[in-house]
């Protein structure tokens, strides 16, 4: 009989539920990291929330654990690449805590236009300043959205019943589905421009981390109010802090901190400040949906071999795992690269597949490319939740399968729709083994696509590989390979250099500089 142990405090239902479905379950919370070590061994999984710190050093004294669910969405107290290189799936339940997080940002709007915080402290201080308080309405008023998935499309529709105007931005958000949702999609330059409120919804990331900095803060309405229910990281909080003291910014409320637990912020204090200790997820119903869903993962994966919300492991059987395995490596990598390179909203995409390909399951490699696509955005993503957050977001997803032979022996080819035109890669496998980029964008090149990397468009011209080869050499960046591409001699030429380093973006301006160049973005697989 399975075994599983709950480290954290959890609603009594998830214990009901192991039970239930035939699994052993201990409930031994507040063990210090050596306890835990001491006794995780005769454990096939752990049920935790945020307190349980799942470290390498646990996990390499975990010797029967096969799966740890996080009862909640954030698992930033997982060392997941340890669990894969273990083989520990690690699942978390990102959708059940989603109407109170939502309510939480309605709250704390309220509270913003209309001053609670404040005006409770000054009338129990016995002052009665009612003139002080002066708020406003949120009817008619416009909310942004940045991030407008689960959790954003219900901050909308909640913010609709109260009569306001709501726009939105995200990449993924496809206009169809924007109709659905009763918002208007734009830019988010656009969205800071016309928003009264502005409230986050979505994962902190390379391309999330400060998407509210100082410069996107100066171009906001004056007298904007701001909520931050999603990550810390996703507002430069120096620069929100300024904001506010100048006046330009007329209110915030933060949930959440750079820093957590948040006991010393330069946030505090300052006027139009509301701090409220990460509640986004503190609610009983939160609470008991989010132990009953991790329960029922975690249950199915130990009796039966189901998979739900895995972070690190695809959706497959065993015998299509070994054939499939290097194809979603391919695959993975082709939608990392047409995420990276696409810019603004994508309408639809298309997996193709011919050669061996064809013969194959599709799913898995379709999961793939998405995961692959949509964790340039988020770092929640993976092949099993993928495919639905596509569908949530209105991404219109079409698989074909050609039974033609090409010019290699198998092949897959992803194509993105973006406001600029369709955007096309595609790869091969080497000895059936290795993922291989050989077209990009319509343009024959050959490269691997592996750690930090830069792409270049270029006027294809004598000395420029030269100048380009000086201008890395200065900045004392190595390059490994060097990968070449062009439509005719004298047009467009494409490079993709790996690199040893990652690029600052000061190299990448300055290669932005060298005559000729078009194009010129860091890249990361």
């Amino acid at each position: 009989m399975p075994k599983v142990l709950i480290s954290d405090k959890m609603d009594p239902k998830a214990a009901e539920i192991f039970r239930a479905r035939g699994v052993e379950v201990d409930e031994i919370t507040g063990k210090t990291p050596d306890e835990l070590k001491a006794m995780i061994g005769q454990y096939d999984g752990l049920a935790i929330r945020s307190s349980t710190k799942v470290t390498k050093e646990i996990l390499e004294a975990a010797t029967n654990l096969k799966v740890v669910g996080r009862a909640g969405i954030g698992v930033d107290n997982v060392d997941i690449p340890s669990a894969s290189a273990k083989g520990v799936v690690v699942m978390n339940t990102p959708f059940g805590n989603s109407i109170t997080t939502a309510e939480h940002a309605i709250a704390l709007m309220f509270a913003l236009a209309r001053q609670l915080p404040e005006a409770d402290a000054s009338t129990q201080a016995g002052k009665w300043e009612k003139n002080r308080f002066m708020g406003v309405e949120l009817t008619a008023k416009t909310l942004g959205l940045i991030g407008a998935g689960n959790i954003g499309s219900i901050v909308a529709d909640r913010a609709l019943g109260l009569k306001m105007k709501v726009i939105a931005y995200d990449p993924f958000l496809t206009p169809e589905r924007a109709i659905e949702m009763g918002v208007e999609k734009m830019s988010l330059d656009d969205l800071l421009l016309r928003a009264d409120f502005i409230t986050l919804h979505t994962p902190l990331t390379d391309q999330t981390r400060n998407i509210l900095s100082a410069e996107n803060l100066a171009k906001t309405k004056k007298g904007v109010r701001i909520i931050n229910c999603a990550r810390g990281g996703l507002i430069d909080e120096a620069a929100l802090k300024a904001g506010l003291e100048s006046g330009h910014i007329g209110g915030a409320a933060l949930d959440v901190f750079v820093e957590e637990p948040a006991k010393a912020s330069p946030l505090f204090g300052v006027p139009n400040f509301i701090s409220t200790p990460h509640l986004g997820a503190s609610t009983n119903e939160a609470q008991v949906n989010v132990a009953i869903q991790v329960a029922e993962q975690m249950a199915d994966f130990l009796v039966s071999g189901g998979v739900t919300n895995a972070l690190n492991m695809p959706s497959l059987s065993a015998e299509e795992a070994p054939r499939l395995k290097p194809y979603m490596a391919l695959a993975e990598r082709l939608g990392s690269l047409v995420g990276q390179l696409s810019h603004g909203s994508l309408s639809n995409i298309s997996i193709e597949v011919e050669g061996a390909a064809a013969e194959l399951n599709q799913k898995p490699i379709t999961g793939a490319v998405l995961a692959g696509l949509m964790r340039v955005h988020s770092d929640t993503v993976n092949m099993v939740n993928a495919p639905f957050l596509a569908k949530e977001r209105g991404l219109d997803v079409r698989e074909v399968r050609h039974e033609r032979e090409g010019d290699y022996h198998t092949l897959v080819r992803v194509t993105v729709g973006t406001e600029a035109g369709d955007r096309s890669v595609a790869g091969t496998l080497f000895g059936n083994q290795a993922p291989r980029l050989v077209e990009l964008f319509g343009i024959k090149v050959e490269a691997d696509l592996a750690g930090p990397m830069l792409y270049i468009v270029n006027e294809d011209a004598p000395g420029f590989i030269g100048r380009l080869g000086t201008t890395l050499g200065e900045a004392g960046v190595n390059i490994g390979t060097f990968h070449l591409g062009r439509r005719s001699a004298g047009g467009e030429a494409v490079l993709l250099l790996s690199l040893d380093d990652d690029v600052s973006p000061e190299l990448i301006a300055r290669v932005r500089t060298l005559p000729g160049v078009k194009t010129a973005m860091a890249l990361k697989f």
